[in-house]
């Protein structure tokens, strides 16, 4: 029943991109579409569990195959891999991981990658003890000098650093040169014990 309504939220969004006659806003509308079915992609599968769990690294294949086609299209030279096995982890933690793999991505292929005709982003998925691990890399420009996640004006990594902090209570680490490494760290049970 989520997974249906966020579909329709995502028609929704879609229909008014659509009819948008400002590109900024098709394309706002087109990045809330791309974070709703990163949602949607993981209730489907909890539809179909017999438990309230998710293999995340399955979710997090399908949800960064999507940005990919969606932002650098079918015959791009960019390429996404996801590595990697979380075993089960629960339906919250699986759905908040999944937008944050899927605003990484959108990020690593948008601005790490901007302009380049090809490039490699690849994701990792694994366990540490009790936490999850996702690392997002790409092998593009790197971060600005004076980057500060903090001063940052972008709504994709307010979103992360707002999941990954306060919702799921872990941590996310920057690093680079070579190009962009960014490193979410959660507790498995999502902060909840």
């Amino acid at each position: 029943r989520v997974k249906n309504n966020l579909q329709t939220i995502a028609s929704l969004l879609r229909i008014q991109a659509r009819r948008s006659t400002s590109d900024e806003a098709a394309r706002a509308l087109a990045e809330a579409v791309e974070r709703v079915s990163s949602m949607a992609v993981v209730h489907e599968m909890l539809a179909e569990a017999a438990d309230e769990s998710v293999d995340l690294a399955a979710a997090v294949r399908t949800v960064v195959d999507m940005v990919r086609q969606g932002l650098a299209g079918p015959e791009s030279g960019i390429t996404v891999r996801v590595d990697g096995e979380t075993g089960p982890v629960p339906g919250q933690v699986a759905t908040s991981l999944a937008l944050v793999a899927a605003e990484l991505v959108h990020n690593a292929i948008e601005h790490g990658l901007a302009g380049a005709v090809e490039g490699v982003v690849r994701v990792g998925t694994r366990r540490a003890g009790t936490d999850v691990l996702l690392d997002v890399r790409d092998d593009g420009i790197g971060l600005p000098r004076d980057f500060s996640v903090d001063g940052s004006a972008h709504l994709g990594l307010a979103i992360v650093r707002t999941v990954v902090e306060d919702d799921l209570r872990g941590t996310l680490e920057f690093g680079g040169p070579p190009g962009t490494t960014v490193t979410v760290r959660v507790p498995a049970s999502g902060g909840k014990e």
